[in-house]
């Protein structure tokens, strides 16, 4: 892989005022911050800030103007590891400098949906993510965290001319997730509707939230998932072995195995709940019931990731088989779109998000 990669960024919005920002962790320069400067080729290291002096403005103009709409912007990204390209309608982002950031360089700051009082909050923006390393380049469009009103497509070409390519949204996607999270609302009088933020005094909508930070806007959706936990334990349990059974006696053979192809080293594991510990157990690895938060959130509880390589292949699949309910509706996982969101309690932001993406693909569960 190329110590370097052009990007051609394309504005196909109706403003003229769009601007793109590229931040990452520099692999070649022990993960320290870096931006892309305006003129889209040279590096900006943003210097720590002095102790106890937070939020301070970069010193660089790292603004990459588009153009109007139609225009096309190369830009020249170095190896970078968590890289994000963000995007911005009408208003530049704000990013600040913290002290004793990565690489001896500053702790960035960036645009928060969640924090009223940041200055991005009010400002129409998107970002993909990206890594590009000594190996290979992974992106992909998110909506992890909220659907933007700006849409983001991705389109790859590799040298033998081999074409991948992401649609992302509509120009009128994020109306659409937000008619779905409000019909959604109606039918079964969760708050999904309150998900959609809007800037004070506009009806249009701003963004989306996922429902993973809906705390941000006042929602909870605590509880919401554990009637499903309590299927799934039910579905793959072990039966209690009766007392008089012999010690050589078989184990009773359970409803049904639950399977993870972690499609990694470890394979296909296969895993049960053992009703004596409460605990579904994965190739070797027990995982206690989530809660709500943790299966939202896919990072806490059971799905915390740590020393195991096992467990933390077996986390993001198990996390997102509750996510997509598909857990009881199939032993196999990953499994395919067909099976997802089929019954409730599901993630009903993820289906309506994959619902109304172009070509059905976004990471948002």
């Amino acid at each position: 892989m190329a110590s370097t990669l052009t990007i051609q960024l394309v504005n196909h919005s109706t403003s003229s005022n769009v601007y793109a920002f590229i931040t990452g962790l520099a692999i070649q320069r022990n993960m320290a911050r870096v931006f892309l400067k305006a003129d889209g080729r040279s590096l900006y290291f943003p210097e720590s800030p002095p102790a106890g002096k937070i939020l301070q403005p970069l010193t660089e103009n790292c603004a990459i103007p588009l153009g109007p709409p139609g225009a096309s912007v190369a830009v020249t990204i170095p190896q970078m590891a968590g890289g994000r390209i963000w995007f911005s309608a009408e208003n530049k982002l704000t990013f600040l400098r913290n002290p004793a950031g990565p690489g001896g360089g500053a702790a960035l700051v960036e645009p928060s949906v969640l924090n009223p009082t940041d200055p991005n909050a009010d400002v129409d923006f998107a970002f993909c993510e990206l890594t590009l390393n000594a190996d290979q380049l992974f992106a992909n469009i998110t909506y992890v965290d909220f659907v933007p009103r700006l849409p983001v497509a991705l389109t790859l070409q590799t040298r033998s001319g081999a074409v991948q390519h992401v649609s992302g949204m509509p120009p009128d996607g994020l109306e659409r997730v937000c008619a779905g999270l409000r019909a959604q609302a109606a039918k079964d009088g969760r708050s999904w509707d309150k998900l959609v933020v809007q800037r004070r005094g506009q009806d249009r909508p701003l963004r989306a939230l996922s429902p993973t930070h809906g705390n941000a806007v006042g929602v909870s959706f605590a509880g919401y998932f554990e009637p499903l936990v309590e299927v799934a334990w039910d579905k793959y349990a072990l039966p209690t072995r009766p007392h008089h059974r012999l010690p050589m006696l078989p184990r009773p053979e359970p409803r049904a195995v639950l399977r993870i192809n972690t499609q990694a080293a470890p394979g296909v594991l296969e895993g049960t709940v053992h009703k004596d510990s409460d605990k579904l157990v994965i190739g070797g690895e027990a995982f206690s019931r989530p809660t709500t938060a943790d299966i939202l959130g896919c990072n806490s509880g059971p799905f915390t990731t740590g020393p195991s390589p096992t467990r933390n292949a077996i986390i993001p699949r198990l996390a997102a088989a509750f996510q997509r309910s598909s857990i009881v509706v199939v032993a196999d996982h990953p499994s395919q779109p067909e099976t997802f969101y089929r019954c409730e309690p599901t993630n009903h932001y993820a289906r309506i998000v994959h619902q109304c993406n172009l070509d059905g693909k976004g990471y948002a569960f």
